[in-house]
């Protein structure tokens, strides 16, 4: 049997295979005194050789992938996955607050899978490919941006998530602008199968960004080498929009 840890703000725990491990907000993982946050959002079980890893909520989603973001899935309420690579990183949002934590496993029965890194491959437009989807340097600014947070903290823990006025005061866009290429970003994402960026008439705003946010980290489309970004001067930026 192979041995699994959860580390969350520096904390970790050693999970019992003969006991469920449960992370919420009253939980063997109590992530936050958070009251958009499930009592008992996610739960780890050992069964028949596997860990696996359900999303015992109503409303949350997590993001899961592997250390590389090489491989990446949507845990939506209802559903659960096995936890079978040496390193997986968990990402969900609760209400304004983004959560960020990790599970180790011992003698994981498959390896990383290293993505085929395309950033820095362009044409000279001003266009970035990142995996198989073309970005503008403004678009990649507009990511990171809302991303900041998540991006500056050291190891696992929770961060804040900007809200589009922030983001684009970062910017210095209008808010007009940053929505309009927010929703280029998200329609881009989501023609390659991203879930949860697009959605029907109960979907909100921040829901969306955060969708993005937790996306974006975990499968390290952006990472905290992106952050001077945030610094290219606009007219810069704004020429490399086609």
């Amino acid at each position: 049997m192979s041995g699994l840890r959860v580390e969350f703000c520096g904390e970790r725990f050693d999970v019992d295979p003969a006991v469920p491990f449960e992370i919420g907000r009253d939980g063997d993982l109590e992530v936050d005194d958070n009251p958009y946050l499930h009592r008992r959002f996610l739960r780890i079980t050992f069964e028949h050789g596997i860990w696996w890893l359900a999303n015992v909520g109503t409303l949350l989603s997590a993001t899961v992938c592997d250390a590389t973001g090489g491989v990446q899935s949507w845990v939506s309420p209802g559903t659960r996955l096995p936890i079978v690579f040496p390193h997986t990183t968990v990402v969900f949002t609760a209400g304004p607050t983004t959560y960020e934590l990790t599970a180790e496993l011992a003698d994981a029965p498959y390896d990383e899978v290293l993505a085929d890194d395309l950033r820095g491959v362009g044409d000279g437009d001003g266009t970035v490919t990142i995996g198989v989807v073309p970005f503008t340097t403004s678009q990649r600014q507009l990511i990171v941006a809302l991303a900041e947070p998540m991006l500056r903290q050291s190891g696992t823990g929770l961060s804040e998530l900007p809200s589009s006025v922030d983001a684009a005061r970062r910017l210095g866009w209008t808010t007009t602008r940053f929505n309009r290429k927010l929703d280029n970003v998200c329609d881009k994402l989501d023609r390659i199968g991203v879930k949860g960026l697009r959605g029907g008439p109960a979907s909100h705003a921040k829901n969306r960004r955060a969708r993005l946010v937790e996306y974006a980290v975990a499968s390290r489309l952006v990472t905290v080498d992106d952050l001077p970004l945030l610094d290219v001067p606009d007219d810069e930026a704004a020429a490399t929009v086609p």
